[in-house]
């Protein structure tokens, strides 16, 4: 993969690092990146995360909070005071209080939770502080994916817009786009008009590839699905134009326009997000909404896997020293994290563990990630269901419980947000490979029967205390994360 950085790039880099760890020796602190694609539940496993440890969840595989040695959890005021603050407290109340999601992340956002606790070891308590301030970092995974853009020209991009559009699933949805870029005269005037709608015409394709019905997840760049407050602005107008000119334009044309803008892009949008954001992480979850790829079929898993190894690309993985880490950040750990586990019956999840393993393994071979600790889980930040069986004629049916979201559909029953349903969600398939293969003699897997859920109510103990939120296996998520931290 081409550098995405240069050697002045580094340099700031090497700065930042040793003003950061200079600082973490007063105060320690561990910087945890949260990512994923949309509506993978990024926000939801913060709150739960934070919730659970402020309140004493039920962690039985976090070995800190087991063993009794964390004190207390509670908030403090982050360090970066030009990144927006994690509204923790809004989506608390929208989990608990109302039972509805959160809303999805739209830009960067930042949170600091420290945790007072006493190390396991007598040589641990004479040396820590007894004191670990996490920051939690939530951003777009649509973002990340621009990244592997700073290694590309404007014809590169051109071509591999191209050649994704091209691929099952999303060349139907191209061709207005494709239509457009190829009637304009890159070498003709450049003209502001035509430039809005070569880009509007290539944001509705990446939107319509991002339907539930497609479930594609490789759509760079990422502003022209979350542009924030660069909506509008020249750096988000323009558009690849494929097979025409390589990036070989006359000056004052509409392809020197557009490459003009793109690299300008890369300049203020994306090279800034990696210098201020990306290479400062120590640890990293990587969520993935696998079921929503799964329902689509072999072209959304193919792309999620080609989503995933171009994130995990992004990523500066590794360990360092004393010395070394005085000027690098490597990322030491990585979790990737199968989200809405909750949605199929516990029996499944191994399978759905298994799909993610297949994911993962096959992405960071490609990414050639090396020196970080890789590990996957299919969990459920919060719970929304529970489990049961229903009988039907001979057989007895392993069925999930919950309060499918209003408008939801199975077949022809739409649910009304106020009912609990048992609804029997299927089966995965016992082999993932098939779930990656394109071909045309190979048969879909059948479809799960996948509906979103309300939040559920939650329960209070014998004192009437209201206990935190339920998940499955956020425990074991902390462990591997943050957990040696805490030793």
């Amino acid at each position: 993969m081409p550098s995405l950085t240069s050697l002045t790039d580094e340099a700031r880099i090497a700065l930042d690092t040793f003003a950061g760890r200079a600082t973490s020796f007063v105060s320690p602190s561990l910087r945890l990146g949260v990512t994923g694609l949309s509506r993978a539940g990024k926000t939801v496993f913060i709150t739960a995360l934070v919730h659970n440890l402020i309140h004493g969840g039920r962690l039985p595989m976090f070995e800190p909070q087991k063993s009794g040695r964390i004190a207390r959890a509670f908030l403090q005021e982050q360090p970066d005071d030009a990144v927006p603050r994690f509204q923790y407290e809004d989506h608390v109340a929208a989990l608990v209080d109302e039972r509805i999601w959160p809303e999805s992340t739209r830009a960067i956002s930042e949170l600091r939770l420290t945790i007072e606790y006493e190390s396991a070891s007598a040589w641990g308590r004479m040396l820590s502080s007894g004191r670990l301030s996490i920051d939690i970092v939530d951003y777009p995974g649509e973002w990340l994916l621009d990244l592997p853009l700073l290694g590309k020209d404007f014809a590169a991009f051109s071509r591999d817009c191209a050649e994704l559009a091209a691929l099952p699933g999303r060349a139907d949805l191209a061709t207005q786009w494709l239509e457009l870029s190829r009637a304009v005269d890159p070498d003709g005037p450049a003209d502001e008009m035509m430039a809005r709608k070569l880009a509007e015409a290539f944001t509705a394709y990446l939107r319509a590839c991002r339907d539930d019905s497609r479930a594609l997840s490789t759509l760079p760049p990422g502003r022209f699905l979350m542009p924030g407050d660069l909506e509008g602005s020249p750096a988000l107008t323009f558009a690849p134009l494929p097979g025409i000119g390589e990036g070989r334009y006359r000056p004052g044309s509409l392809g020197a326009m557009m490459e003009r803008r793109y690299e300008a892009y890369k300049t203020h949008v994306v090279k800034p997000f990696f210098r201020q954001h990306i290479t400062r992480l120590d640890r990293q979850i990587v969520l993935i909404d696998a079921m929503q790829a799964l329902n689509a079929g072999p072209a959304a898993m193919a792309d999620l896997e080609r989503a995933l190894t171009e994130i995990l690309s992004c990523f500066r993985p590794g360990t360092s020293n004393f010395l070394t880490g005085l000027f690098s950040r490597p990322i030491e750990r990585l979790l990737v994290a199968a989200t809405k586990a909750d949605h199929i019956h516990h029996e499944s999840h191994d399978r759905l563990q298994a799909i993610v393993r297949k994911l993962a393994d096959r992405a960071t071979e490609r990414a050639n990630v090396s020196g970080a600790a890789v590990e996957v889980l299919a969990m459920a930040a919060v719970r929304a269901t529970r489990e049961g069986t229903v009988r039907q004629k001979e057989h007895e049916l392993p069925v999930i419980i919950g309060t499918p979201i209003a408008g939801e559909t199975i077949g022809k029953d739409t649910f009304d947000g106020e009912t609990e349903t048992a609804i029997f969600p299927g089966d995965l398939p016992e082999s993932p490979a098939q779930l990656f293969d394109q071909s045309n003699g190979s048969p879909k897997p059948e479809t799960i029967r996948f509906v979103r859920f309300r939040p559920p109510r939650l329960e209070r103990n014998a004192d009437g205390v209201l206990l935190s939120l339920p998940h499955i296996r956020l425990d074991r998520a902390l462990q591997f994360l943050i957990g040696d931290r805490l030793a």
